[in-house]
């Protein structure tokens, strides 16, 4: 045999050598299979404790499930709203991804969500320009503002120490009060009256067809709003930010172990709040989504809790905005679904508590799984022996 052929037949024993085996790759961990285990133990009582809740309030649960399934994903009709509803749901959730990332959880992005969509509204509403212009600047004045409403929280916590959950919370107040008073006056948003002896609504003026939010299909067919679109685009823009580039490094660090970063050389003033205000942007975008794309006029009930329910998506989804997408579509028809829950004489509401549940059933098993495995590495680990001090003999001094 040649001396090149003795060296590739080497090379090729130590490549087999070198290759992983892949069935061990492939093995689930210990506490992956406990953490699967315990949420779908968890996700079944969910379910169960929603049915004795329907059954509880006087309605069937067969019916309840029926009613939910017909106004979410039974027909081309249904799955049209259910979309539509995931659209500003995933895009709230990825702004909680960023912040969440980072340590940095905000809370208020129902306040953030609706000046969103009073920026868009008062932009696609006095701006003379072609349509298509107006609607990229209506979205991009929604996200601004979101963005500066929650950077707001950013300054006051880096400069005086404001706890950030506490005042984003407190700002989502003050920005429902100030959209209301928005749309009450006729010099900022509210719709010019039909007559003079008309009584004036506290909502704006509808948004003209040039200045919405186009999409794809029309009824009876499918519909795939913009909004989706740029929600699904946005995903896998930030999905390959935070797992590939230095920012999403960073950014995970600082929410790992803030003190560690700063000595890593991260400004934690300027990354978190990079994190918070791109948070409420994405929140904001949110906003102008719904009103540009489905509901086409301002009102202070506009957020309809989209905020809160995407917070829901994003903890659920663990800050993940891949994981994010079935959530979100699953929210989006509990929230399309729930309309036909009335036929049945299930209250309204129950939507919510389910959601709840939901939540709990998924955020609660890692944290057991973590515990349980703590428990049993304790348990594990003897105890150490106490170490017998070191006897030393005195020194023979010698003549």
């Amino acid at each position: 045999m040649s001396e090149h052929a003795t060296g590739s037949a080497a090379m090729a024993r130590e490549g087999k050598r070198k290759l992983p085996n892949i069935a061990e790759l492939m093995r689930p961990s210990e506490r992956g299979v406990q953490v699967t285990l315990i949420t779908i133990v968890a996700v079944a009582v969910a379910v169960g404790l929603s049915m004795v809740l329907v059954s509880v309030t006087g309605g069937s649960p067969i019916d309840a499930a029926n009613a939910l399934y017909t106004g979410s994903v039974a027909d081309v009709s249904a799955w049209s709203e259910t979309l539509k509803a995931a659209a500003p749901l995933l895009l709230v959730a990825l702004g909680a991804c960023i912040s969440n990332r980072a340590g940095v959880f905000n809370i208020g992005q129902e306040g953030q969500l609706l000046l969103g969509a009073a920026a868009g509204a008062y932009v696609a509403l006095h701006l003379a320009l072609p349509g298509p212009i107006v609607v990229l600047l209506s979205l991009l004045a929604g996200a601004a503002v979101g963005g500066l409403w929650s950077g707001a929280s950013a300054v006051m916590n880096y400069t005086r120490g404001v706890n950030i959950i506490v005042s984003t919370l407190l700002m989502s107040f003050i920005a429902i009060q100030v959209v209301s008073y928005a749309v009450s006056v006729q010099w900022l948003l509210q719709a010019p009256r039909a007559s003079a002896d008309s009584i004036a609504s506290p909502e704006s003026a509808q948004l003209p067809e040039a200045v919405r939010l186009m999409g794809f299909g029309q009824y009876p067919n499918l519909e795939i709003g913009g909004g989706l679109v740029i929600a699904l685009v946005l995903t896998i823009v930030l999905a390959i930010l935070l797992g590939r580039s230095r920012w999403g490094f960073r950014l995970n660090m600082l929410g790992l172990n803030p003190m560690a970063a700063r000595h890593a050389g991260v400004r934690a003033s300027y990354l978190g709040g990079s994190a918070l205000f791109l948070s409420g942007a994405f929140a904001g975008l949110a906003g102008a989504v719904i009103l540009s794309g489905s509901v086409f006029r301002l009102q202070p009930a506009l957020s309809n809790n989209f905020g809160w329910d995407g917070l829901l998506v994003a903890l659920i989804a663990r800050s993940r905005p891949i994981a994010a997408i079935p959530v979100a579509l699953l929210f989006g028809a509990l929230r399309s679904g729930s309309s036909f829950l009335a036929s049945t004489g299930v209250p309204n509401y129950l939507v919510d508590v389910v959601q709840a549940l939901l939540v709990l059933a998924f955020v609660v098993p890692p944290v057991l799984a973590r515990v349980r495995s703590r428990g049993r590495a304790e348990a594990s680990t003897p105890p150490s022996e106490p170490v017998p001090a070191a006897t030393t003999e005195p020194e023979k001094v010698t003549a």
